[in-house]
């Protein structure tokens, strides 16, 4: 039995309903689920099983109906500005140059502006952002936006790091590279990751655990603990074991 304060994040039968045109949705119901310390871990299921909703109540954005979220084993219902969460948009504002978009969460959080811009130029190479930091976003590609955003969240050095779809909106090969990208990236932080993803593949290469969701409500149904050797290239994805994880995932979807 593990130690509950061991790990960032535990949740304990978490359920959550709306109202929708005066009838009752539940949308989660008894989820539970932990992530150890620096740990990459995914969400997956189908579209409306509850997966955004959950990463809202992870945040302090909405609170459940019942059950407790714990972080390093103390149930907190105060989470808001405790957990970094980039949602499915980049949401950069289309007034603000790209560096001034970056250092958005270190402002809010009442940080020293100047530590921060010299702490995010730094890192503009990294994010392969160098020479785009005057640049305003509507200048920016797809995949230059989804990494100003994700410098963004990983900038406000939260424990825990909530990422949406991060992916969702980028064509197949710029998909590829950025996950690629987004490894190299959490190996630097070592941040503790939650991860939402529709792509199964993507869910093995990243992972150190996958979580499966069932159609609304959503429940957990498999957990799939993915003991690959970091770091990892696209190369893996023809490994048997890798191939092997990916149906065990697939089975537990029904696909």
């Amino acid at each position: 039995m593990h130690v509950a304060s061991a790990f960032p994040l535990e949740l304990r039968q978490i359920s959550k309903a709306f109202r929708v045109n005066g009838r009752l949705v539940q949308a989660l119901e008894g989820v539970s689920l932990w992530a150890k310390p620096q740990e990459f871990v995914s969400l997956i299921g189908p579209s409306g099983c509850g997966k955004s909703t959950l990463l809202n109540i992870i945040c302090g954005l909405m609170q459940p109906d019942s059950g407790e979220i714990l972080l390093h084993g103390v149930h907190e219902r105060h989470r808001l500005g405790r957990i970094g969460y980039m949602p499915q948009r980049d949401l950069l504002l289309p007034w603000r140059k790209l560096l001034d978009n970056i250092i958005l969460g270190p402002e809010v959080m009442g940080r020293d502006l100047d530590e921060a811009r010299r702490e995010a130029r730094e890192l503009l190479p990294l994010f392969g952002l160098e020479g785009f930091e005057d640049s305003y976003p509507a200048t920016l590609s797809g995949g230059m936006r989804q990494r100003a955003a994700l410098m963004r969240t990983f900038l406000c050095r939260q424990e825990i790091v909530l990422l949406d779809e991060p992916f969702g909106a980028l064509d197949a090969l710029t998909r590829r590279t950025m996950r690629k990208w987004l490894l190299d990236v959490w190996a630097q932080f070592r941040q503790t990751v939650i991860f939402v993803t529709h792509d199964v593949e993507e869910a093995v290469f990243l992972s150190d655990r996958v979580y499966v969701f069932s159609p609304r409500p959503g429940k957990v149904i498999h957990e799939l603990e993915v003991n690959l050797p970091r770091p990892r290239t696209e190369r893996l994805s023809s490994d048997p074991h890798f191939v092997a994880y990916r149906d065990e995932l697939l089975s537990a979807l029904g696909i």
